[in-house]
């Protein structure tokens, strides 16, 4: 059975760096396409960023883009999402997900997601 557990969030001032981790167990997380979504209090949670099993593909919101960088170490099951540059815009808790997908595939949308993490509170203020 997998379980994410998130990591990483905090405070931080505009302009700063957050880097967030989303560590699997209970499976080999190499076999899974894996997603990164935020929201906030009010709206729908969106898609920020995502990579294949594969980690030849990967895939950015426009809002993101050139700012966060995803990347996983199948060795230690875990997946990482960079955010440098943050604005306050990008406060939200932010969460990981995972879909098997052995195909190399990018999953953007939140439906296609069978396991979610908790969730970690980003928030980007001065």
């Amino acid at each position: 059975h997998l379980q994410l557990v998130e990591s990483g969030g905090g405070l931080v001032q505009p302009g700063g760096s957050l880097r967030l981790s989303c560590a699997a167990s209970g499976v080999t997380l190499g076999n899974y396409a894996i997603g990164w979504f935020r929201q906030v209090p009010g709206k729908e949670r969106e898609g920020v960023s995502c990579i294949s099993s594969s980690s030849g593909s990967t895939d950015y919101a426009d809002s993101v883009k050139g700012r966060f960088t995803i990347s996983r170490d199948n060795a230690k099951n875990t997946v990482y999402l960079q955010m440098n540059s943050l604005k306050p815009e990008d406060t939200a808790v932010y969460y990981c997900a995972a879909v098997f997908d052995l195909w190399g595939r990018l999953h953007k949308e939140v439906p296609s997601y069978d396991y979610w993490g908790q969730g970690t509170q980003v928030t980007v203020s001065s």
